[in-house]
């Protein structure tokens, strides 16, 4: 239904991701970036709202069966710009996206951690949807086999990635591609980054006052993950609040995976991103 249905506007924001690469914390720094002049940090919806009641998955929390979220003909009543979000491949997305002036913000991840990451998310997920933990046999082995193979929920990895870093370098004024790790280890000069993509810079006042300081502050995963609102509760039936905040840490997949299976990935990694312009940093365990 998003793909056949959803028109984007001008004036739309969207955040575009493969799971578990940093959805939920960009989610909070554009949502904290966007609505920072009629919020200020302590009156912030976020420290009342869990990132994702904030910024509509499109394929699932509109176009799906999740009747608690705005359904599609209530798009049109939420405030300009509209922050939304889809998991979908680039070769995927509805032709109003590509062909209207909305921005599109990418996160990507390097794929060790996402993994990972991924593997304990749906862990959970499929532990709460069945209400029993022995059913589960598939072991992180197993899930990264697939993950390595390519059996996605939402297609290949590498495919994924490298689809929205073709199309940034294209139309770098309609999408911008950023990395987790890059974010992690210098969130001030992205942040104003992400403000000047869609078209909020800060002011050198601003930046005086700290104001940048303190929305990277607002939704570090530490301070997220230890507001009441983010600690209980679900989504959808089945979807844990707490589990959008787990670690959000570099290198966390070289300390679950086996040696030859971080080699393998990097390996994969290197064959996938060669002569495209595109590199995650191959992390291997010391």
């Amino acid at each position: 239904m998003f793909q056949r249905h959803f028109h984007a506007q001008d004036t739309d924001l969207i955040i575009a991701s493969h799971p578990k690469t940093g959805t939920t914390w960009l989610k909070s720094l554009l949502f904290a970036t966007v609505n920072r002049f009629n919020q200020p940090k302590n009156e912030s919806a976020l420290l009342k709202h869990h990132p994702h009641e904030l910024v509509y998955r499109l394929e699932n929390n509109v176009y799906g069966e999740a009747f608690e979220y705005p359904r599609p003909q209530h798009l049109n009543e939420l405030p300009s710009p509209r922050l939304l979000n889809t998991h979908m491949p680039y070769n995927s997305l509805p032709g109003s996206i590509m062909s209207s002036g909305c921005r599109v913000l990418y996160i990507s991840r390097n794929p060790l951690d996402t993994v990972v990451s991924f593997y304990y998310f749906m862990l959970d997920l499929l532990k709460k949807m069945v209400h029993e933990k022995q059913f589960i046999n598939t072991s992180l082995e197993d899930f990264f086999e697939d993950f390595y193979n390519g059996r996605s929920v939402h297609g290949p990895f590498f495919e994924h990635v490298l689809g929205y870093w073709k199309a940034s370098l294209e139309h770098p004024d309609k999408l911008l591609f950023l990395k987790y790790e890059d974010l992690k280890k210098d969130p001030v000069n992205h942040v104003k980054k992400l403000a000047e993509f869609v078209g909020v810079p800060f002011s050198p006042q601003e930046e005086s006052e700290g104001v940048i300081q303190d929305i990277i502050q607002l939704c570090s995963i530490k301070n997220l993950k230890e507001l009441e609102v983010n600690k209980s509760g679900v989504f959808n039936k089945y979807y844990d609040k707490k589990s959008y905040f787990r670690k959000g840490e570099i290198g966390d997949g070289i300390q679950q995976l086996a040696p030859s299976m971080v080699e393998r990935m990097n390996k994969l990694m290197e064959e996938k991103l060669e002569g495209t312009g595109l590199s995650f940093e191959c992390i291997s365990q010391s």
